[in-house]
């Protein structure tokens, strides 16, 4: 196995990682893929993987992925190894890289019209991007002048039906010391 390509993928995996939920697409039918039995015969397994997820046990070494997820809300340890990986993609920059040579041959003969469309090579998504700052709204406009009231003779009186509305409720919470 290419050590750089392994390099490059934990690279890739690791900087999405820290940006937010990432989705890894692997064959659950490479050797040293551990995932339930129910998905072991998937040539396209797709996973999601997060830091916020809470992990107790998310790896990225240099052999591939170790993380316990939830399948169907029981707990499961996954292991992927680089050369089962083939593609990652982060859900917060909208990222996604290919590593062709490792996809299965069942989805590179796929006509081109179900094939996902090549992804143009990534751009430092932090350097094009300004950032965002808060700032303090006054709550009174500073420079300003309030227009003065109008006249009382040219405000109408007010006409109407008096608010015959019942008094306030007492609330149903009490303090307790």
């Amino acid at each position: 196995m290419d050590d750089t390509k392994d390099l490059d993928k934990k690279e890739r995996l690791l900087a999405s990682l820290d940006q937010g939920m990432v989705m890894i697409h692997l064959d659950a039918r490479r050797p040293g893929v551990l995932v339930p039995a129910s998905l072991r015969g998937e040539a396209h397994l797709r996973l999601n993987l997060s830091y916020r997820f809470d992990p107790p046990d998310l790896t990225v070494g240099e052999w591939g992925v170790r993380c316990t997820l939830s399948f169907s809300g029981s707990r499961f340890t996954v292991a992927v190894p680089w050369s089962a990986l083939f593609a990652i993609a982060s859900h917060v920059t909208k990222e996604s890289w290919m590593y062709m040579e490792d996809m299965p041959p069942e989805l590179l003969q796929q006509p081109a019209a179900a094939r996902p469309p090549p992804q143009p090579l990534p751009v430092p998504v932090a350097a094009e991007r300004p950032r965002t700052f808060l700032r303090e709204v006054p709550t009174e406009p500073v420079d300003e002048v309030a227009p003065p009231p109008p006249p009382p003779s040219e405000v109408p009186p007010p006409e109407g039906p008096k608010d015959d509305s019942p008094p306030p409720r007492r609330s149903h919470l009490r303090l307790v010391k």
